[in-house]
C-alpha cells in the first residue's frame, strides 16, 4: 500500500550560491531518502525553496549595489542551479516571494491570532546609529548575562543554549559595522509560546524514536518557553495582515515566522500548479502520512519547537484551545531528521573567511555523484565531520572507482566480449544462489537504514554486495573458462544480475551514473529521473515570473526490487563508469579550492 511521504526540506538563505556545507545536512540526504520512498512505491512531496526576507538580504543588496528584490532574483536562481546540479528531485522547489506564499502566511497567521496565540508587547528593539535600521536579534554579539560567554548572540548564546533578548546582552556591538547599537521602546508582535507549554511537551514526550540530539535540545527548550517576536522593524518582508499594522510601511513580519510557513505553502502552491488544487491534503491531512524534515543542527529549535506550535496554533490544539483554521488540521512532524556540520581544518564553512567549496565548482570538477557519495557514506549524519581532500579521493578511488565502476566494467566487458549479450545461465552451482540471495536480502537492510535515515549504514551495505560481486568474479575467474562456455556464461549471468542488484540499491545516491550502468545493461528509457529547472508565471501577482525545480519522477523505471536481466539483451563495451582521481589531489585539492591546514 502506497503511504503519503512528505519530504520538507530546510530552505537555503538567499544571500550566495551554495556550499558543500550547505547539501551536506539537507540537499543530498533529502533526495536520498525521498529517491528510496519513490522506488519503494510511496507517494512522496518533496519541498522547499529560497528564504528571502530579513535584514541580511537588504545588508547583502546594499553591499552589492542592487535592490534586495535583485538580490534575491539573483541568488534563487543560483540556488536552482546548484540543487538541479546535484539531481536533488524536488518536486517543487519555490521561494517565499511569492503572491501564493504570502496568501498563506496570512492565513496561518490570523488562525493564530484569532486563537489567541499572538499577543502584542511593547519592547526594546535595536537599532543602527548610523543607519536608522533595525539590528535583528542575531546580528548583535555581546557577553552572555547568563554563562559569561563572549559571542553570545541577541537572540541565542551558543554556550550555554539559553534564548535571549538582545538587551540583555553585556557589551553589545553589530557584527555588521561594529557599532554599538541603540536601543528604542516599540510594539510588536509575539508568539505566546508559554501557551503552548503543555501541549508542546505532551507532543514531544510521544517522539521516541528521534535522534537522540533532537529530542534532548528540544526537551531542554520546553522548560523555558517565552513569548517570541514574530514582527520587526523593517520594509522587506511579508506584511503584517491585521488592521492598523498593514499600513505600516516598517511594519513586517519576521523572516523565522514566515519562512518554516514555506512547507506547507510550497505544497499549496504544488498543489495549484498540479491541476488539483486540493492535493496538499494527501501530506498535510492525513494522519498516516509519512513527514520527515531535513536540516542543519543549527535549526532544531524552528523544526521540533517553533514550526509545531505554529501547526498546533492553527489547529487549535495549543493549551487555550481554539478553532482549526481554515486548512484543518495540519499535521505535526513525523520525524526531524538533523545533520550535524560538515567543517574544514575544524571550522564551519564560511564565505567571508574564505573556507569555502562551492557546489557549483566542486560538480563542475568532479561530477555530482562523487559529492553525494561522500556525504552519503561519510558526511555529518550523527557527528560533525571535517571534511579533507585527502579522505574525498581515498573515498572516490577505493570505493567507486576499484570497487564499483571496477566490477560494472570487469562484468559488462566480459560479456560483451565472449557473449555480445546478457548470457544464459546454463550450469548454476551453490556459490551462484548464494551471491544472488545476498544482494535480494540487501533490499531489506538497505531500505531499513534509509527509512531511519542512516545513510552511511545504508551505504555501507550496498557496497557489501559490489564488494561480493567482485570477490566472485575473481576467484570464479570466467577468462579462463574458455574451454567451458556454458558454466562461463553462468558466472557472467550471475555478475551481471549482481550488477543490475546493486546498482537499483545505489540508485538513490548515484542516481547520475545509475541511469549509464542501466543503459550499459542495456536499457532503455529513463531509470533515475532528474529534476529540470523551469520559469514560471506567479500565480498570484501579474507580470511576475521565476525559476523553480520540479520533475516528472513519475516517468522512472527504478523500483527498490531485485528485476531477472532479460537474457540475450545485447551489449556493448563499457566506459568507465568512474576515473580515479590523481593522488596529487589528497594532499591540496584543486587549484580552486581553499588550502587546508
Amino acid at each position: 500500500m502506497s503511504t503519503p511521504v512528505l519530504t520538507a526540506v530546510a530552505w537555503p538563505y538567499t544571500n550566495g550560491p551554495r556550499h558543500i556545507g550547505h547539501v551536506s545536512g539537507i540537499g543530498v540526504p533529502s533526495d536520498v531518502f525521498s529517491r528510496y520512498h519513490r522506488m519503494a512505491g510511496n507517494k512522496v512531496l518533496m519541498v522547499s525553496g529560497s528564504d528571502e526576507h530579513g535584514t541580511p538580504i537588504q545588508v547583502q543588496a546594499e553591499k552589492e549595489g542592487i535592490t534586495p528584490r535583485e538580490l534575491v532574483d539573483k541568488y534563487h536562481r543560483v540556488i536552482a542551479e546548484d540543487m538541479g546540479s546535484l539531481g536533488v528531485s524536488y518536486d517543487l522547489y519555490t521561494r517565499t516571494t511569492t503572491g501564493n506564499h504570502y496568501q498563506v502566511v496570512r492565513q496561518i497567521f490570523l488562525a493564530l491570532y484569532r486563537n489567541g496565540y499572538i499577543i502584542p508587547k511593547t519592547t526594546t528593539g535595536a537599532v543602527s546609529p548610523s543607519t536608522g535600521r533595525t539590528l535583528p536579534d542575531r546580528y548583535i554579539e555581546g557577553t552572555c548575562p547568563i554563562c559569561d560567554h563572549d559571542g553570545a548572540r541577541g537572540d541565542q548564546c551558543d554556550n550555554c543554549g539559553n534564548q535571549l533578548d538582545a538587551a540583555e546582552l553585556r557589551n553589545p556591538v553589530s557584527r555588521i559595522n561594529g557599532e554599538v547599537p541603540r536601543f528604542v521602546e516599540t510594539e510588536h508582535l509575539f508568539l505566546d509560546l508559554p501557551a503552548f507549554t503543555e501541549s508542546l511537551g505532551k507532543w514531544l514526550s510521544t517522539r521516541t524514536d528521534w535522534r537522540s540530539n533532537v529530542l534532548n535540545f528540544t526537551r531542554n527548550l520546553v522548560e523555558d518557553m517565552r513569548p517570541r517576536p514574530i514582527t520587526r522593524d523593517l520594509d522587506w518582508g511579508v506584511p503584517v495582515p491585521l488592521e492598523g499594522w498593514d499600513e505600516q510601511s516598517m511594519k513586517r513580519l519576521y523572516v523565522w515566522f514566515d519562512a518554516v510557513i514555506g512547507y506547507f505553502s510550497a505544497s499549496v502552491e504544488w498543489a495549484r500548479r498540479s491541476g488539483d488544487p486540493e492535493a496538499w491534503r494527501a501530506w498535510w491531512n492525513d494522519p498516516e502520512a509519512l513527514r520527515v524534515y531535513f536540516m542543519g543542527k543549527d535549526n532544531i529549535t524552528f523544526h521540533a519547537q517553533i514550526w509545531p506550535t505554529l501547526l498546533m496554533g492553527h489547529n487549535g490544539a495549543g493549551d487555550r484551545g481554539g478553532n482549526a483554521g481554515p486548512y484543518g488540521e495540519l499535521n505535526l512532524p513525523t520525524e526531524i531528521a538533523s545533520s550535524e556540520f560538515l567543517t574544514m581544518t575544524g571550522s564551519k564553512f564560511s564565505t567571508s573567511r574564505g573556507t569555502v567549496i562551492y557546489v557549483r565548482d566542486f560538480v563542475r570538477e568532479f561530477g555530482p555523484d562523487a559529492l553525494r557519495y561522500f556525504i552519503s557514506a561519510a558526511g555529518p549524519e550523527t557527528q560533525d565531520v571535517d571534511f579533507t581532500w585527502d579522505e574525498f579521493v581515498r573515498r572516490i578511488n577505493f570505493e567507486l572507482a576499484n570497487e564499483w565502476g571496477n566490477l560494472v566494467n570487469r562484468a559488462v566487458s566480459l560479456a560483451a566480449k565472449n557473449v555480445g549479450a546478457v548470457p544464459e545461465p546454463r550450469v548454476p552451482e551453490a556459490a551462484d544462489e548464494e551471491l544472488k540471495t545476498m544482494a535480494r536480502d540487501a533490499f531489506d537492510v538497505v531500505g531499513g537504514h534509509l527509512r531511519r535515515s542512516r545513510f552511511r549504514a545504508a551505504t555501507q551495505e550496498a557496497m557489501r554486495v559490489v564488494s561480493a560481486a567482485n570477490k566472485y568474479l575473481s576467484e570464479q575467474e570466467p577468462w579462463k573458462r574458455k574451454d567451458d562456455p556454458e558454466r562461463r556464461d553462468t558466472i557472467l549471468h550471475t555478475a551481471l544480475q549482481l550488477v543490475s542488484d546493486a546498482n537499483t540499491l545505489l540508485t538513490p545516491f548515484l542516481p547520475h551514473s545509475a541511469q549509464r550502468v542501466h543503459e550499459l545493461l542495456g536499457g532503455t528509457g529513463t531509470w533515475a529521473a532528474q529534476p529540470q529547472l523551469r520559469e514560471v508565471d506567479d500565480l498570484d501577482v501579474s507580470d511576475r515570473s521565476y525559476p523553480i525545480l520540479t520533475g516528472d519522477y513519475a516517468a522512472e523505471q527504478a523500483s527498490w526490487e531485485s528485476k531477472p536481466i532479460g537474457v540475450g539483451t545485447p551489449l556493448s563495451k563499457p566506459t568507465p563508469l568512474f576515473g580515479k582521481l590523481d593522488p596529487e589531489l589528497a594532499e591540496t585539492g584543486p587549484e580552486w579550492a581553499p588550502i587546508q591546514s
